[in-house]
């Protein structure tokens, strides 16, 4: 029998959001996976959620707890077992283009150029419908391959990399390729699942300043999945944090909703670094793998 996980009751810094500001509302979502002779295999166990346009939220809590399920569900890639996702105001049915998505390890196709991975999504929703080699779809191939330059050049890439292929670039440049691949169908949502945890720390730190400062400029909704809880406390303006409060049987809910200010001096950083650690870490309680 596995230990009991005692964690914190759930903590907030948050004030209540009315309904029409959520753009991102999760509502009482339970997942369950079956398990052949055995009962189902709880992740999240109840969680609600309102997340306002133009939020940046980090996502945390220890392996196996839920994090990339979440972004999964908002994604439309699951569905829940119970209760409902909405965006917008709408039940998630399916995956569409209001919701862009950078994976842990890149997305990219190692047979395309960055070129054609970049253009890759438009390629298909708005030049696929157009048949044969119309003059119209030239010229639309055209505008998309001029913005995905101008998303290179954003992301510090040079215009000569557009013709190389993934396995010719680092693997930070491969991240920030996966990124403009994503915000170049200008998405509402970008979803972020350990986006930078494979790259070295000089790297990471430099992929951090720029979704930062991509996340200004565009105002975009982000929903980050991190294992660190500083990474989580200086990108985000609210960290998230699932958590078990019984046995590694029970399902995750949420154990912390902190409002993260704008003044980033070193004191505050480790005050806030160290409530995430408390409520997804607590005393006594030792990290278990259940992935």
């Amino acid at each position: 029998m596995a230990a009991a996980r005692m964690l914190p009751e759930p903590v907030t810094d948050l004030p209540a959001r009315a309904t029409a500001e959520a753009m991102i509302r999760v509502q009482d979502v339970h997942v369950e996976y079956p398990q052949a002779g055995q009962s189902p295999k709880k992740i999240l166990d109840g969680v609600s959620l309102d997340i306002r346009a133009g939020e940046f939220i980090s996502i945390v809590g220890q392996t196996g707890c839920g994090k990339s399920t979440l972004l999964r569900l908002v994604l439309a890639e699951e569905m829940p077992t119970g209760g409902q996702v909405l965006v917008e105001g709408s039940p998630r049915t399916q995956p569409d283009r209001r919701c862009g998505y950078v994976p842990q390890k890149y997305s990219l196709f190692p047979d395309r150029t960055v070129l054609e991975n970049i253009t890759f999504g438009l390629e298909v929703t708005e030049v696929g419908f157009l048949g044969g080699f119309s003059r119209e779809k030239r010229a639309r191939r055209k505008q998309f391959q001029g913005e995905a330059i101008g998303y290179l050049r954003r992301m510090g890439l040079r215009e000569s990399d557009a013709a190389k292929y993934p396995q010719q670039l680092s693997g930070g440049m491969q991240q920030r390729v996966a990124i403009a691949q994503a915000l170049i169908m200008r998405p509402k949502i970008l979803l972020m699942d350990e986006a930078f945890s494979a790259l070295d720390p000089g790297t990471r730190a430099g992929m951090q300043r720029l979704i930062k400062e991509l996340w200004r400029e565009t105002g975009t909704t982000i929903l980050f999945v991190t294992h660190n809880p500083r990474e989580a406390v200086t990108l985000a303006t609210r960290v998230i944090a699932l958590g078990r409060t019984g046995s590694v049987e029970d399902g995750a809910i949420i154990v912390l909703d902190l409002a993260v200010p704008d003044m980033h001096d070193e004191p505050t950083i480790a005050a806030l670094v160290q409530r995430v650690e408390q409520s997804t870490f607590p005393t006594g309680v030792e990290d278990e793998d259940v992935e």
